[in-house]
């Protein structure tokens, strides 16, 4: 029996939102806040499964309805131990669960399954979304997988593994030169053309669509089976905080179910200190920071939401910030110390350690997560620039071992 409701709650205010009404957020105080789906968990005997594919074995637990699924098998990605880094940083219960597992190897996957599943149940023929890469490729094998038409409004500045990601898998890809200008297009066609979005489309930032965001719960729900309870903390590559929003309700869920008497805490990894600023001085919508170009391009945003903040201080979370120099060494150091290759917005989960553990907020006896959200496949160029040449020798010994020397 699923546990959801057929409607949607709106998080600040407790009103109810059917679901006619599901993709427009809700202004409250100068905060675009999206409802949150609702559910009665006491229909269920416990964290009820069943043999439908990939997340949906979960079912009990996301917004859908009776029907097929569009899955491609995603989740079930491991847990894999960081016993490199963990002895470096004096964290020897360290793990990654790593989502370049996924099907188009990042976490967006589990967003994707979800709110296409949800678009086909509604009787949609195109969906759109606005991505810098993961999400839109993520969203453009799923509308593939389903025989639904997909629009991506992406950057001219993604790299080009993104761009043909999403090509391939049959999307129409155009690319814009202003972030905000593909929310003013994605608005026009949402409101005026019927589609389905897949992402936010709305200033100041307020996260993505609902459904797919529920989709992320099921992050908490493998991670409880993995360890045999819930970790002490996650730390996450956090932009506008769907994954840390979704996790936050996932490990709630386990709670009111009796499988666990606490929620982890949620910390964000962030490149220019938007959730630091709001965790210190309160949220604000409008509050920006300073912010230009990162390597971490898909989670560079000045922006806080509300959703994200929300997570983080209801569980007591943190969050700290890394540079390109910092996320760039931690990548490398994720791969040679534990054979883990994530792309830069991931790797900067890594990066941040140094700095939690120095303040106290992690220690030596905790179980700490690292949210591996993507490949460091999906930007190659950006991790070649920081590695040396690779040396073209004689078949000689004395050449191989002048060019390791040189190295």
């Amino acid at each position: 029996m699923s546990a959801y409701l057929g409607h949607l709650v709106h998080p600040i205010t407790g009103e109810r939102v059917d679901e006619a009404d599901a993709y427009l957020p809700t202004e409250v105080e100068g905060a675009n806040v999206y409802a949150v789906p609702a559910y009665e968990l006491s229909r269920l005997r416990g964290l009820e499964t069943t043999d439908d594919p990939g997340i949906f074995r979960y079912r009990p637990l996301l917004p859908i309805a009776d029907g097929p699924v569009v899955s491609l098998h995603e989740g079930g990605t491991p847990l894999v131990a960081l016993p490199g880094l963990g002895d470096r940083h004096g964290l020897p219960r360290l793990t990654v669960k790593d989502e370049s597992r996924n099907p188009t190897w990042s976490y967006k996957d589990r967003l994707a399954a979800v709110a296409v599943t949800k678009a086909v149940q509604e009787g949609r023929d195109t969906v759109v979304v606005s991505s810098t890469g993961n999400h839109g490729a993520a969203v453009a094998a799923y509308a593939a997988r389903a025989g639904i038409r997909c629009v991506v409004l992406t950057l001219a500045s993604v790299p080009q593994a993104m761009k043909t990601m999403m090509q391939s898998f049959g999307a129409e890809v155009v690319a814009l030169e202003k972030p905000a200008d593909r929310w003013v297009l994605m608005r026009q066609l949402v409101e005026q053309r019927g589609w389905a979005p897949m992402s936010g489309f709305v200033g100041p930032p307020s996260g993505s669509n609902p459904y797919g965001c529920e989709g992320y719960k099921t992050i908490a729900y493998e991670l409880h089976a993995q360890l045999g309870d819930v970790p002490d903390a996650v730390i996450a590559p956090v932009a506008y905080g769907d994954a840390i929003a979704g996790l936050h309700r996932g490990f709630v869920d386990m709670v009111e179910l009796g499988l666990t008497s606490r929620v982890p805490r949620l910390i964000a990894a962030e490149p220019f200190g938007p959730y630091g600023q709001a965790l210190r001085d309160g949220y604000r919508p409008d509050a920006q920071m300073p912010a230009g170009a990162s390597v971490a391009f898909s989670i560079a945003t000045p922006y806080a939401t509300w959703q994200g903040w929300n997570a983080l201080q209801a569980t007591g979370g943190a969050a700290a910030s890394a540079d390109d120099d910092a996320t760039m060494a931690a990548q490398r150091d994720l791969a040679a110390l534990d054979g883990i290759f994530l792309e830069a917005s991931s790797a900067i989960t890594a990066a941040v350690l140094p700095e939690l553990v120095e303040r106290g907020e992690l220690t030596a006896d905790q179980s700490v997560v690292l949210l591996g959200t993507s490949t460091g496949l999906k930007d190659v160029p950006t991790a070649a620039e920081r590695l040396p040449a690779v040396s073209v020798i004689e078949p000689e010994l004395a050449a191989l071992d002048r060019a390791i020397d040189a190295a």
